[in-house]
């Protein structure tokens, strides 16, 4: 591999571990051979993107969704076009699957900009982790948004440890440490279990061995979003 692509080499090498214990580099090799060249051929334009910059176009476009000023862009049948041949996300979504919030939307993007995950309470599950890890590793996305939202339901629904039926349970028993965290703070109680909720789901992302030495390389930010659900604006979680 050429030195003008030591990214390429890091992802290769990583990709074999991950691809091992998680998928089995049959499988894995076979997915990702087409990402891989797409990686290589890329013009060095895309390379130019900062972790830093990525996360200031989705908070750019949540502003235009808000101010009802939405570009559209990357909708067209040429887009759609485009990335049939392969992806190149800029950002990574760990989002609520609550139906009000449509990331694409809400960030005023569209086919290929956007990596998503989405599951009840916006938690990070192992398979949640593991597809993060694929989107920043192999994709290349340079920022991961954990984005809960104002008065989540799961959320609320470990608050008042409701009785459920089926597996319900196992997202309101990966939100109640949360829950218990935030116990006696001052303030909504809701909202501040959605938001404690969502810095802890950003803490175990960055916990990720994968996801920690994107961030040390400075190739990846890890942030927390929360989405009001009365006016639309995403703000950052500390």
């Amino acid at each position: 591999m050429s030195r003008q692509h030591p990214q390429i080499n890091l992802s290769r090498r990583s990709l074999f571990k991950f691809g091992a214990g998680a998928i089995g580099t049959g499988v894995l090799t076979a997915g990702l051979s087409s990402n891989l060249l797409a990686a290589e051929k890329k013009a060095p334009a895309e390379d130019e993107i900062t972790p830093d910059k990525a996360l200031q176009e989705l908070l750019d476009g949540n502003e235009r969704f808000v101010k009802a000023k939405r570009r559209n862009s990357n909708q067209t049948q040429s887009r759609l076009v485009e990335v049939a041949k392969g992806q190149k996300p800029f950002a990574s979504i760990l989002g609520c699957a609550d139906s009000r919030v449509p990331s694409e939307i809400v960030f005023d993007q569209g086919l290929g900009d956007l990596f998503v995950c989405r599951i009840a309470g916006n938690i990070a599950t192992t398979q949640q982790i593991g597809s993060l890890e694929f989107g920043s590793l192999v994709l290349g996305t340079k920022v991961i948004m954990v984005m809960g939202h104002e008065r989540c339901g799961a959320v609320d629904a470990a608050i008042k440890g409701a009785q459920v039926p089926g597996q319900i349970g196992t997202l309101l028993a990966a939100i109640q440490p949360s829950v218990e965290s935030s116990k006696g703070e001052p303030g909504d109680k809701l909202e501040n279990a959605c938001k404690a909720n969502i810095t802890a789901q950003v803490e175990k992302l960055k916990s990720s061995p994968v996801l920690s030495d994107l961030i040390k390389a400075e190739k990846l930010k890890i942030v927390g979003g929360y989405y009001d659900l009365d006016t639309g604006i995403i703000s950052l979680v500390d």
